[in-house]
This record gives structure tokens, sequence and C-alpha cells, in this order.
């Protein structure tokens, strides 16, 4: 039976954290709300995990999901090799809509799916799901909604797709930024953008410029 918590006040907010939180520790899917859409997440080392949540989303390996982190400092324990462009990139830009492809450590026991030896990075902008990360560590975290369909921008569009697969659904209103972070692969020299989201590569190249870095547009 899925579970609805609101988070209108501080003991509500505190309630749906620590429901979403042990949910994920016993390998069930939460849907929470992040600053661009709301996201359907399960415990990224929890394989059995992450299946469920592809296949709830109707999604086959092949397009494996993104990770969430509660601070920046943690990509570096689940990347390598990161330029110094990237990390310019997330000094600025992260918390925020930016989703990072890196290399990932080759000793991580998890399994997203065919990441072709890649893994996905953002740290939202978003008190609650950062508070949800501080305890559960990376979430593997897509947009909640049936493979297809527009992302959920709040808790109804979201339970309407996906709430017969969830234990716990994070209500905090409607997404505040309603449109998908920006996807850049940064295993390279030079950074690619594969998807253009709440970014621009305008935004992103204006950054880069001053340190001789641009990215080229592949979205």
């Amino acid at each position: 039976m899925t579970e609805r918590y609101p988070t209108g006040t501080d003991d509500e907010r505190e309630a749906a954290i620590e429901a979403a939180s042990l949910a994920v520790q016993r390998g069930q899917l939460v849907i929470l709300p992040t600053d661009t859409v709301y996201g359907i997440g399960a415990d990224a080392f929890d394989p059995k995990a992450v299946r469920s949540l592809l296949e709830a989303k109707g999604r086959g390996r092949e397009m494996p999901p993104p990770v969430l982190v509660s601070s920046a400092t943690t990509i570096d324990a689940l990347a390598i090799r990161i330029p110094g462009y990237a990390r310019a990139l997330i000094e600025a830009f992260w918390p925020g809509p930016l989703t990072l492809v890196c290399h990932q450590q080759t000793s991580l026991q998890w399994d997203l799916g065919d990441t072709r030896g890649t893994v996905a990075v953002r740290m939202p902008d978003h008190e609650i799901a950062l508070e949800i990360l501080e305890r559960t560590g990376p979430l593997a975290v897509s947009s909640a909604n049936i493979t297809g369909m527009p992302a959920a921008l709040d808790p109804d569009q979201a339970a309407e797709m996906l709430g017969d697969a969830v234990e716990v659904i994070v209500d905090a209103g409607e997404s505040p930024g309603g449109q998908a972070s920006t996807i850049v692969d940064v295993t390279g020299s030079q950074g690619r953008v594969l998807r253009q989201g709440a970014l621009s590569l305008e935004q992103l190249n204006a950054l880069l410029e001053p340190l001789d870095a641009t990215l080229t547009d592949e979205g």
C-alpha cells in the first residue's frame, strides 16, 4: 500500500523524510521532489531495487538511471578522471539542474544497467531531496513517469503513473523547476551536451570560455 506524506509542517516533513529513507533502506521505491521534476528513486547500491525502478518506468538496462548525491564531494567516491572543466561546472552549477556523465569508479559494487563504465551524477537544489539523500546515501533517481510520457511536475501526476510501484510518495507540491536537468558528458577532453534542459549551452559555455574550454552540443 503506497503511503503519501505531506511536507507542509516541520513534523510532517520529518515524517516524510524518515518514511522515504526507511523505504529505500528496505529496497523499496519512493517518489520524491527535486528542483527539476518529480523523481522515482531507489538505493543505487541495491541492484534488485534499481531493476524494479527500470521495470516501473518501462525502461531497459540500456537506459541506466542517474545517481543523485547530497554533496558535491561525493562525486569523487563515484567517479574518476574528472577533468578540470567538469569541476568548474560543479562549482558553478551544483546544487542545480546539471547532470554530469563521468567515468565511474571501477571498485563500486553496483549495477545501474548497461552504463559502459560511466555514471551520471547530479546534486539537486531541493532541501527535502537533499535531506533524504543525506540519510540514504546516493540514490538512483529517474524522472517519475512512464517512459515516453511527460515527466511528473507534481505528486498527483507521479502517483497516477507510478503509484502502484512505490512504497512512499513525498508530497512537496508542484516542482519549482518544471524542466529536466541538462546532461553533459565529461568523459572526454571536451564536454558534450547530451540533453539540453534547464541550463542552456550558452550559460555553460559562458562559464567555461575564460578557462579555454567549451562544450559541443549533441543533444
